[in-house]
């Protein structure tokens, strides 16, 4: 064991016989690569913790599965852009997870893309049965996978489907080891170099296919230090502000681009997909005021449905506390 973690263990043991609340000296917060965002700006500027006075250790993730997981075993206490059906899968399963804010809306940047060999389009969907298809299993764009699939009828029993992280999936699908794959982000955009889309954004969303990510963490984090957590929400929010205004993205997207990864073409184009809601917005009745409890209990019945999970909660309000947020608007 190391000074600091028996420095840590002490604090600990100190705090429980005192009954005062121990405070983290510091945090491990879970995000992704090529998934650029407005809160990057702030991370490579370290305003967060320059503001929230912790040491804030950031990892990067391939899926909001692994994010579960790590949250899971302590190893992560916040993370940025987790997608819902991860949440929903991890919830389902009696994981203590709580949804604080609401990360991202993005309808465009979650597909799955057919090999472009095959020529089938939306109009010859059922031709997709009994081909090989990489998903990543228990996302956004499992789900997505679903209810297309659900749309266009195709029976997904006669289907080889292999549980791929988009970035393994973009590769198999580059050399044709797959008839489809499902993705996001810079996978995606791969991903399109070889094949075609069945759905757009705006024909996804009026099939009722939302896509949006959300900020999460253990719940017992969440109600031992609230303060932080509002806290990081707060500096959050006003990254995404600064990036709404509009006025600094030129001085934005060169510091976001490099902390994502990515080309400042490539992340201009990806964040033109991108809509971050407000605070005021994520408090909304369509967001954290019931919107997304409603939304998980859709998602989860569509995970039931298809086996991902043994069954859906008849109720996903108590996965969803809007306090910390509403902390930030007060």
């Amino acid at each position: 064991m190391s000074f600091k973690t028996t420095l840590c263990a002490t604090s600990a043991a100190l705090a429980l016989m005192t009954g005062t609340a121990a405070v983290a000296e510091d945090l491990t917060v879970g995000y992704f690569l090529e998934w650029p965002m407005p809160f990057q700006y702030a991370k490579a500027m370290e305003t967060y913790e320059e503001a929230m006075g912790v040491d804030i250790n950031w990892v990067a993730f391939d899926t909001g599965t692994a994010m579960s997981a790590a949250m899971a075993s302590g190893d992560v206490q916040i993370s940025v852009s987790q997608g819902l059906p991860p949440f929903v899968v991890a919830a389902s399963a009696g994981q203590d997870l709580v949804i604080a804010d609401i990360a991202v809306s993005y309808s465009e940047n979650d597909n799955c893309v057919v090999a472009e060999t095959l020529e089938i389009d939306a109009s010859s969907a059922k031709e997709l049965e009994g081909k090989r298809v990489g998903v990543p299993i228990g996302t956004a764009a499992h789900f997505g996978f679903l209810k297309q699939m659900a749309h266009f009828d195709v029976d997904i029993s006669t289907m080889e489907i292999v549980d791929m992280a988009p970035p393994e999936g973009a590769a198999a699908f580059a050399q044709g080891s797959l008839d489809m794959v499902c993705g996001w982000g810079g996978a995606l955009r791969r991903m399109k170099e070889h094949g075609n889309v069945l759905m757009n954004g705006a024909e996804k969303e009026a099939a009722g296919i939302l896509v949006f990510d959300v900020i999460s963490a253990p719940s017992a984090f969440a109600a031992e230090e609230g303060e932080m957590l509002s806290q990081f929400l707060k500096i959050t929010a006003e990254a995404n502000a600064m990036w709404n205004a509009g006025t600094d993205k030129a001085k934005m997207i060169e510091v976001i681009a490099k902390d994502a990864g990515m080309e400042i073409a490539d992340t201009e184009a990806t964040m033109a997909t991108f809509s971050f809601p407000s605070t005021e917005e994520a408090l909304s009745e369509k967001w954290l005021g019931g919107g997304v409890q409603d939304f998980m209990v859709g998602v989860a019945g569509v995970f039931a449905t298809a086996g991902s999970i043994p069954q859906a909660l008849d109720s996903y309000d108590a996965s969803v506390d809007a306090s910390y947020l509403s902390a930030v608007a007060d």
